[in-house]
């Protein structure tokens, strides 16, 4: 077995955690995009502090696409902080997305670039704003897939919200750290942090209040919002914020993200030498290693990105933060324990079944079946001599298949444990809205040859705030009813920092003094308070040693 500082194994866990995790939430085809002004559609102009911008105007919607908020980080800036944006002369095109940030397809994410020139976002803003607008910033998920353009947010925007969709440096961009340089392991974040720097600059411009910024995210966007509270940088850069499925809080049990898989003390967060472990490993194979690691790091920024891209699970093996620096100076989970983050009301939740995604994505949704035998060593994998005490917690007895009864112990003991840490800590220093997406037909849009029952599962609440057209054209009557409730929630949080509004179902604060801190299940037929952590056993879990 390897002593826990081996680079080798704590490089090999994030390598398959973040391929589980890239297909989790991945589209299939970038949602966001607008084709030119036609029918009903013509341009508009706005001045952002760094030129003229032209977007597509309809009889709801302003739409403005691939506006740089930062410069492009290659050459000597790859890897490196963000660096401000030339001005331009004359017009620029914000009519069409602009380009993904550096990724390789996966097998449920046909989607590739090779482009560093890449750090832009995109404005979704009602036609017409009679008072300064609230303005959702999205971060969206996975860590090595994706682009803001691929989140419609025109259903937002109808709410009277002014909505920024961000693209961030991705896998080894984002994430690389070593020896020596500032910001190792933290660029994505940095990115995040200046394209909210640019919101506070040009929100007004579009109509937007800049002094009512709501920061949203799912899965490892949530997570780094988790990061930005306790961020220095971030201060002052939101006012409320939104996570869904984050993992901010969240450990690993071994085995629990597959077979092979060894436990981790926390799921997003690396101290840096670990990180620069993880990078030193992954890019030996680019030829770049000097006994000057000043040398390296030249040799690497001077690398083509088709070359880097080419190692294998070089982007997926960074889906991690890294913590002991300026940008995030202590282990994000230490310091919400301790108080030390922005004081901003928080709307935070998970889904019912997330681990029904990672499961069924590695067994029987892929014609692998998950089998008794299979939970017997899972089991003992992750728990031990103690995994006898798990078995009889949840037997097999008690649900349609040992995937299914897989995935409700990793649901409870890993995600439903780690939020419900999350919510107590926010809780005891700001208000909390605290939420389960309970609708266990959530359409499932990953192209999987097998079936399984994901049920509520892994970021499947996301497709019911946004315009994510392949998923609500399955969408029953109900669920396009769910959807239109929890956008109206979205909204009036973004608005006024509490979920509650006019003829929607009421939402009241978590408190932990509460017997059951409240918990607001999402579901087709049912919008109510929850005994989450009855609901997850979490009261057997914080007895089991």
């Amino acid at each position: 077995m390897r002593s826990r500082g081996e680079p080798k194994r704590r490089a090999g866990a994030t390598v398959i955690v973040a391929f589980l995790c890239a297909g989790s939430a991945a589209p299939a085809a970038p949602a966001g995009a607008r084709p030119e002004p036609g029918a009903g559609q013509d341009r508009v102009t706005v001045r952002t502090d760094t030129g003229l911008v032209r977007g597509v105007r309809t009889a709801r919607h302003r739409t403005f696409q691939g506006i740089p908020y930062a410069g492009p980080p290659e050459g000597a800036y790859r890897w490196a902080a963000p660096r401000p944006v030339a001005p331009w002369r004359g017009v620029r095109d914000a009519t069409r997305p602009g380009p993904l940030c550096p990724q390789v397809p996966s097998p449920y994410a046909q989607v590739s670039s090779e482009e560093e020139d890449c750090l832009v976002l995109n404005v979704t803003a009602p036609a017409r704003v009679r008072e300064r607008a609230p303005v959702l910033v999205w971060i969206h998920g996975d860590g090595s897939v994706g682009g803001g353009s691929f989140f419609d947010a025109r259903r937002l925007a109808d709410r009277g919200l002014v909505v920024v969709t961000v693209n961030y440096r991705l896998g080894v961009f984002g994430g690389f750290a070593h020896p020596g340089l500032k910001g190792s392991g933290t660029f994505a974040l940095q990115d995040q942090q200046a394209a909210l720097r640019w919101v506070r600059r040009n929100a007004g411009v579009f109509g937007g209040d800049a002094g009512n910024v709501t920061v949203a995210g799912s899965s490892y966007g949530a997570s780094a919002i988790t990061g930005h509270l306790t961020s220095p940088g971030a201060r002052g850069l939101f006012h409320r914020a939104a996570l869904s499925s984050g993992e901010g809080m969240m450990d690993m049990p071994a085995g629990t993200m597959g077979p092979g898989v060894p436990g981790y003390p926390w799921f997003v967060w690396r101290p840096a030498r670990e990180m620069e472990e993880i990078s030193a490993e992954m890019t030996a194979p680019l030829g770049c290693a000097a006994p000057d690691p000043a040398r390296t790091l030249r040799c690497l920024r001077a690398l083509p990105v088709k070359k880097i891209l080419k190692v294998p699970y070089i982007m997926n093996a960074f889906q991690a933060f890294g913590y002991g620096n300026a940008t995030l100076p202590e282990l994000p989970p230490n310091a919400l324990r301790a108080g030390r983050f922005h004081r901003v009301p928080v709307l935070s939740g998970a889904t019912r079944d997330e681990h029904r995604t990672f499961v069924g994505m590695q067994y029987d949704a892929v014609n692998k079946p998950f089998t008794e035998e299979d939970y017997r060593q899972a089991l003992a994998t992750a728990f031990g001599e103690r995994a006898g005490r798990v078995r009889a917690r949840y037997p097999l007895t008690e649900f349609p298949s040992p995937a299914i009864a897989w995935s409700a112990v990793v649901t409870d003991r890993m995600w439903a444990r780690g939020t419900y840490a999350q919510h107590t800590a926010l809780a005891r220093r700001v208000p909390v809205y605290a939420y389960e997406f309970a609708d266990r037909n959530a359409p499932m849009y990953l192209p999987l040859p097998g079936r399984f029952d994901f049920g509520a599962y892994h970021a499947g609440d996301t497709p019911y705030l946004f315009e994510e057209e392949a998923a609500r054209r399955r969408f029953t009557a109900a669920q396009r009813w769910l959807s239109d409730v929890m956008t109206d929630h979205w909204a009036a949080f973004a608005r006024t920092g509490t979920p509650n509004g006019p003829r929607l179902p009421v939402w009241r604060p978590y408190r932990n003094a509460d017997a059951r801190p409240y918990t607001q299940s999402l579901a087709t037929d049912r919008i109510a308070p929850v005994d989450y952590a009855g609901e997850h056993a979490l009261e057997f879990w914080r007895r089991f040693p």
